[in-house]
């Protein structure tokens, strides 16, 4: 059956509120009477969600000693697993929300292999999940744009975590990691499908509020993916 549904993903690096948006975002659109699946990934209890988290916890070596491709290889097999939840929500004529999708594999592992061998790094990886694993492509993805210096303290002041008694995992503890995973995703979305948003007031020198990152996501919604959704009525 083919998809009829419209897939939504809130991306950025760790500590950018992913999570408070797609629950706001959630809320907002059953308010406006659509039905509504979300999910978030990885899935630390999956399969390969169980490897992701030994990773993150440093069980495969330092993250400069793991290769991309083995981390990306974890990570993709990870979304693999749900690729029957992902498509059954969608053929139900669903709106599916996303903490993290393929994004957050070309960003993070990406950002781990020489700018040289880059681009031919992230095709592997998008024919991986896109073409051979089969994964649906996303309508629309809001990327979420925090400075990294407060994205990382945000981590920290995050609760306990299932897959890792630590404040930072291997990805989150090391700031160069993740201002180089910032400016693939700055790459990434350029893409016409993703739509940016600033998530530091530059005049008021401070993070803006989740009410008013809020408002620009919901507002990218309606002018992305609402109009699709009138048009199949």
């Amino acid at each position: 059956m083919p998809a009829c549904g419209k897939f939504i993903v809130i991306e950025g690096i760790d500590g950018s509120g992913k999570r408070t948006q797609l629950e706001l975002l959630a809320r907002a659109l059953a308010e406006r009477g659509h039905a509504l699946s979300q999910i978030s990934f990885p899935h630390y209890n999956g399969f390969f969600g169980k490897l992701v988290a030994r990773f993150l916890n440093g069980e495969f070596g330092e993250l400069d000693s793991v290769d991309p491709h083995f981390a990306a290889l974890l990570y993709a097999g990870d979304r693999l697993e749900s690729k029957p939840t992902l498509k059954s929500a969608l053929a139900a004529d669903k709106l599916l929300l996303s903490d993290r999708y393929i994004g957050s594999n070309l960003a993070h592992q990406g950002s781990r292999v020489p700018p040289a061998r880059r681009d031919e790094f992230l095709a592997w990886l998008r024919r991986l999940e896109y073409e051979i694993y089969e994964l649906p492509a996303e309508d629309l993805v809001i990327y979420l744009r925090v400075p990294v210096a407060d994205a990382h303290r945000l981590v920290a002041s995050k609760n306990a975590r299932d897959y890792t008694d630590k404040k930072h995992d291997i990805q989150e503890a090391d700031i160069a990691h993740l201002e180089a995973a910032s400016r693939v995703y700055d790459e990434l979305a350029r893409q016409p499908h993703w739509v940016r948003v600033e998530c530091f007031d530059a005049a008021k020198n401070a993070l803006r509020s989740p009410e008013s990152i809020h408002s620009e996501v919901v507002a990218a919604v309606e002018a992305r993916i609402t109009p699709a959704l009138r048009a199949q009525r």
